[in-house]
C-alpha cells in the first residue's frame, strides 16, 4: 500500500512545494508556521488592526481576515496600510467564501487569499442531483471560467492562495457523486488545483478541515496520496480541525486531529480554531509545533521497519480483539485513572475520577465520566469501593488483597510469564515499546501472552517520540494475529495544562483515530505532578485548566475528552462551535457559554453554535441541532440540516433551542 507519509517508524517531514506569502516561505521543510483569524468587523479598521497586532505579538506568522463582500475586501487596503505604518509586516490572508468579486479585489491587496471550493462557484442547497459525465464536465468548465480570472490576478500580483475544503460545505454536485466522504473533500480541492496547474499557477496551499478529527485525518492522507499519484509532488498543507469549540475540549479535539498528522511529518502551517479570542489560539499552536523541533524527535531506540501494513489508514476500523472482563471486543474503551501518587486514597479521592459518596443515602453516585479502573500501585484501599470500580496494583500487593474480584495485578513486561501470583480472570501486562532490549529484540513472549485469555496488554514507550513506537507494536500484534485487548498508557513530562492536553491528545488520539486501543491510562512524571499540584494550590491567574482541579481530576477529564474527540466513547454533550470572525452576528463566546451551561448534561447530543449563515448549514452538517446567526440579533434554529425556526430574537433564542430539544425528545432535565 502506498503510504501518505515518508515513514511510519521514523519522523521525517513530508516534502512539499515551497510557497511564498509576502516575505514568508512555507513548505519545502521550512518551519511549521502558526496562524490565526481575526474576529472583529472587517469594516472596523482600527479594531481589526489592534487585534491583529495582539495576535502577531503572541506569535502569529500569518493573520487571516474575513472578506465576505466587496466592501470588506476593499477595506483590507486600509487595514494593511495601518499595520505597515505601525511597523508590522506579517502577511495577511483574505478569507473568501461566496464572492469571487471580493476575492479578485483582495488578491490585489493582501499576500494570500483563501477560497472554499465548496461555495466559491457552486451553491449548496442540500439537493440530490444526478449528473451525466457530460453534464459534470460542463460544471467543471463553468468553474474554470469563474476561477481562472482570480488565478491570473494572483500570478500578476504574486499573491498566494489556499484552496480550503470544509467537510460541511461540500457542494451538492460533489455530494451527489462522492457523498459526504473524505474522498469527496479531496476531489473538491483537486478540481480547483487541476485548473490552477493548467494555468501554471503553483503558489498554493491546501486544507481539508472537518469538525470530526477522524474525517479530517483521513482526508489529508487521501489528498497527499492523490497529489502524489497525479502530479508526483505535494503542495503545502494547512492543518486544522474546524469549529473545535473552546476550553479543554477545543484544545483536545484540535490536538487529536492536527497532532496525528504532525506526528507523521505532515503539515506546513496550522491554525487551532477556538471559540476564544484569537490571540489565545497562538500559544496552543506553538505548543503543538514545538514538539517537532529538530532536537525533540531524536529516537532513543530504533523502530523496526514495517514489512506489511495490516490496516488501512484511510478508513476507520477498530482493531479486532477478544474480551477480557469489560475490556476489548465491542466494549467502549475503558479509562484507568492513576491515583498512585496520592499518599492515601480516601472516598474523597474518588471524586476526582467521577465517584461521589452520599453519606445520607449510603450510596455512590457515578458520573458519565467515571474511571473504570484506578491504579493504586503499592496500596490497597481501606474502604468499600463503588460497585463498578476496580483497582490495579502490583502483583505482591494483589496477593495480599482479600477481594480478588475488585483487585487485579499489573506486571512489567515478560515478567508476567515467570510471575508466581496471577489472577485467574484479569491480568495487565505492561510493555515499553521499542525502547528496551526485550521489547525491541524478542517477540516470542507475545505469542505466549496471546494464548492467555486473561491478559490485557498495556502499551507505552519511553522513546522520546513515542507514538510511532506504540503504533509499531500494534502492527506487530496484528501481523502476528495477537488479539489481546490493549490499553494505551501515556505519561507526560510537560508542565502547563495546555502542554499536557496536547501531549495526551496527540499521543493517544493518533492511535485511537486509527482504530487502536481498548482503553487509555494517562499519567504525569513526578516532577510534572508536583508542578501541577503546586499550580492548583497557588490558583495561578490566567487560563490554566489545572486551576481548581487536582492533577487526578484534570487527567481523568482529559482522558474522557480524548475519547469523545476521537468518537470512540461518548460521555458528554458535544459542541461544534465556530471560532468567530468579522461575519459573526451575535456575541459568540458569551452565547456558547450560556448554551453550554444549560445543555452540558445531554450526553451524546451534538449542538452547533455558528456565528453566521456562511458557516451555518454547511459547517454544522455533523450536528444534531444548530443555532446559527442569520441577521443582527436574529437566530435560525436547525434540526440536522433542516431549518426549523427562522429569525428568532437572540434574547429568547436559547430558550427556543431548549424547546426544540424537548420537541425532538433530546432533552432531559438536569439532575
Amino acid at each position: 500500500m502506498q503510504l501518505y507519509c515518508n515513514s511510519l517508524t521514523a519522523y521525517s517531514r513530508l516534502k512539499t512545494r515551497e510557497v511564498k506569502i509576502g516575505d514568508l516561505l512555507l513548505g519545502n521543510h521550512n518551519p511549521i508556521r502558526v496562524q490565526t483569524m481575526t474576529t472583529t468587523d472587517t469594516m472596523d479598521t482600527i479594531a481589526t488592526v489592534e487585534q491583529s497586532i495582539r495576535c502577531i505579538e503572541a506569535g502569529a506568522e500569518l493573520v487571516r481576515i474575513t472578506a465576505p463582500s466587496k466592501k470588506e475586501a476593499e477595506n483590507l487596503l486600509n487595514i494593511k496600510n495601518e499595520l505597515r505604518k505601525r511597523g508590522y509586516n506579517t502577511p495577511l490572508i483574505a478569507d473568501i467564501h461566496f464572492t469571487p468579486n471580493a476575492a479578485e479585489i483582495a488578491a490585489r491587496i493582501v499576500e494570500k487569499v483563501r477560497v472554499n471550493p465548496g461555495n466559491y462557484v457552486d451553491k449548496k442547497k442540500f439537493e440530490q442531483l444526478e449528473y451525466t459525465d457530460g453534464e459534470y464536465a460542463e460544471e467543471i468548465e463553468r468553474i474554470r471560467e469563474r476561477f481562472t480570472p482570480l488565478l491570473k490576478i494572483c500570478k500578476e500580483y504574486g499573491t498566494a492562495m489556499r484552496i480550503g475544503t470544509n467537510h460541511g460545505s461540500l457542494s451538492d454536485r460533489i455530494m451527489s457523486r462522492y457523498g459526504d466522504t473524505p474522498m469527496g473533500m479531496v476531489e473538491s480541492a483537486m478540481e480547483f488545483l487541476r485548473i490552477a496547474r493548467a494555468e501554471a499557477y503553483h503558489n498554493i496551499v491546501l486544507s481539508m478541515k472537518s469538525s470530526n478529527p477522524q474525517v479530517m485525518v483521513q482526508a489529508y492522507r487521501l489528498l497527499i496520496q492523490q497529489m502524489d499519484a497525479e502530479f508526483g509532488e505535494c503542495y503545502p498543507l494547512h492543518l486544522g480541525v474546524t469549529e473545535a469549540g473552546d476550553g479543554e475540549d477545543g484544545r483536545v479535539k484540535s490536538a487529536a486531529g492536527i497532532g496525528t498528522l504532525l506526528e507523521d511529518g505532515i503539515g506546513d502551517t496550522i491554525r487551532v480554531s477556538l471559540t476564544e479570542d484569537p490571540e489565545l489560539e497562538i500559544p496552543v499552536c506553538r505548543d503543538l509545533v514545538k514538539r517537532y523541533h529538530a532536537n525533540s524527535v531524536n529516537k532513543d531506540g530504533e523502530i523496526p521497519a514495517i514489512v506489511h501494513l495490516p490496516y488501512t489508514p484511510f478508513a476507520y476500523k477498530r482493531r479486532q480483539t477478544f474480551v477480557v472482563d469489560n475490556i476489548g471486543g465491542t466494549h467502549v474503551p475503558v479509562v484507568i485513572a492513576d491515583l498512585s501518587k496520592l499518599a492515601h486514597i480516601t472516598p474523597e479521592s474518588l471524586q476526582s475520577v467521577g465517584y461521589t459518596y452520599n453519606t445520607a443515602t449510603d450510596k455512590w453516585n457515578i458520573s458519565d465520566a467515571a474511571a473504570d479502573y484506578i491504579f493504586s500501585g503499592h496500596a490497597l484501599v481501606d474502604f468499600e469501593l463503588p460497585g463498578t470500580l476496580k483497582v490495579l496494583v502490583y502483583p505482591a500487593i494483589w496477593n495480599l488483597a482479600k477481594d480478588k474480584t475488585k483487585y487485579f495485578p499489573i506486571f512489567n513486561g515478560s515478567g508476567y510469564l515467570h510471575g508466581s501470583w496471577k489472577s485467574s480472570t484479569l491480568n495487565f501486562v505492561m510493555i515499553d515499546c521499542f525502547n528496551d532490549e526485550t521489547a525491541l529484540n524478542d517477540f516470542t513472549y507475545l505469542a505466549e501472552l496471546s494464548n492467555d485469555p486473561t491478559v490485557v496488554i498495556c502499551l507505552s514507550s519511553t522513546n522520546q517520540h513515542a507514538m510511532p513506537s506504540v503504533r509499531r507494536m500494534f502492527l506487530e500484534l496484528m501481523n502476528r494475529d495477537i488479539k489481546n485487548p490493549v490499553v494505551i498508557m501515556c505519561d507526560s513530562r510537560w508542565q502547563t495544562a495546555d502542554e499536557h492536553l496536547i501531549h495526551y491528545a496527540t499521543e493517544c488520539g493518533a492511535l485511537l483515530l486509527d482504530g487502536f486501543g481498548d482503553g487509555i491510562s494517562l499519567g504525569m512524571q513526578q516532577k510534572s505532578y508536583d508542578i501541577s499540584s503546586a499550580a492548583r494550590e497557588q490558583n495561578a491567574s490566567g487560563r490554566n485548566y489545572l486551576n481548581n482541579k487536582t492533577p487526578e481530576q484534570f487527567i481523568n477529564s482529559t482522558a474522557f475528552a480524548i475519547l469523545q474527540a476521537t468518537r470512540t466513547r461518548i460521555s458528554k454533550t458535544e459542541y461544534i462551535s465556530c471560532p468567530s470572525c468579522g461575519r459573526t452576528l451575535f456575541e459568540l463566546q458569551e452565547t456558547t457559554a450560556k448554551i453550554r451551561s444549560r445543555t452540558n448534561h445531554l450526553k451524546g447530543v451534538k449542538i452547533a453554535i455558528m456565528g453566521c449563515i456562511v458557516n451555518g448549514p454547511g459547517e454544522m452538517a455533523d450536528a444534531d441541532f444548530g443555532y446559527v446567526g442569520s441577521g443582527v440579533g436574529k437566530i435560525t434554529l436547525y434540526k440536522g440540516k433542516e431549518v426549523v425556526k427562522r429569525n428568532v430574537d437572540s434574547e429568547v433564542a436559547v430558550d427556543e433551542l431548549i424547546n426544540l430539544l424537548r420537541e425532538n425528545e433530546a432533552w432531559v432535565e438536569p439532575a
